[in-house]
């Protein structure tokens, strides 16, 4: 199975840059993305269908333009299962689920921590998603989260670790939360398989920092650990840009 994560930033205008004919020449099974910036309403699920996404689900936020996530799948899943249950995530289109016989897929969109109020949601949020994923585990141990974690994990995950130590997404404790969730069961898929330095997923729109790679990887594909040994292949995919973020993609033998 093929997976990719793709945090979009905005689904509407991905699409205008060419994200559907990329994804029909991606030959993924299924592709969990983030940050759709819309309602179905607003799209036009023929084009998915089109390319064999016959199976796609769509979490929005209620606040119009604002997150959501999405999950389009080749193939029909057992169950879907839309938010965790707690409403303030809910409220703001953060988790999607969908389950096969030997697998579930999760895209994720874990909050910024932008100013104040919101780095203190985030930790809410970090501290609750936590509990959520902990009591799941124990009903569906093959657990595969994609997404958008917001969170550099360690120093080779960022372009500037020293400057950046105060920012939210690099500071200690969000980092340190990243290593007690993965320490519940989870494989960073691609730490798994590579090791090299200045490999990002995201980069700011400012200062050219693309071009000069100063970027920051914090979007991940957590591979349950029942799962580790299935681990076929993990990249980054750096030169698609539809998106300030670029898409991550893990192959598993099941």
């Amino acid at each position: 199975m093929k997976i990719i994560s793709y945090n979009v930033n905005g689904i509407r205008a991905a699409i205008k840059k060419g994200f559907i004919e990329w994804l029909k020449n991606s030959n993924t099974d299924v592709i969990c993305i983030q940050e759709i910036k819309a309602n179905t309403d607003q799209l036009d699920l023929n084009l998915f269908q089109e390319i064999g996404y016959n199976y796609n689900y769509w979490f929005s936020a209620q606040k119009k333009g604002y997150s959501g996530v999405a999950i389009l799948s080749k193939c029909k899943p057992n169950h879907i299962e839309y938010g965790t249950g707690i409403d303030h995530m809910d409220f703001e289109g953060r988790n999607l689920r969908i389950d096969f016989e030997k697998i579930s897929v999760m895209s994720l969109y874990l909050p910024s921590g932008t100013n104040v109020a919101r780095l203190e949601y985030k930790f809410q949020y970090m501290k609750e998603f936590m509990a959520y994923i902990g009591k799941l585990k124990e009903d569906i141990p093959n657990l595969v989260i994609c997404g958008d974690y917001n969170i550099c994990h360690q120093a080779i995950d960022i372009h500037d670790p020293i400057r950046n130590s105060k920012i939210s997404g690099f500071l200690p404790w969000e980092r340190e939360w990243l290593s007690d969730f993965m320490g519940m069961g989870f494989t960073d898929s691609f730490r798994k398989l590579n090791k090299d330095p200045d490999r990002y997923s995201w980069w700011s729109y400012r200062a050219n920092s693309r071009v000069n790679n100063k970027g920051w990887r914090i979007d991940y594909n957590l591979v349950s650990n029942t799962l580790s040994d299935k681990i076929k292949s993990s990249t980054i995919l750096d030169k698609i840009v539809h998106s300030d973020h670029c898409p991550i993609v893990v192959e598993l033998n099941l």
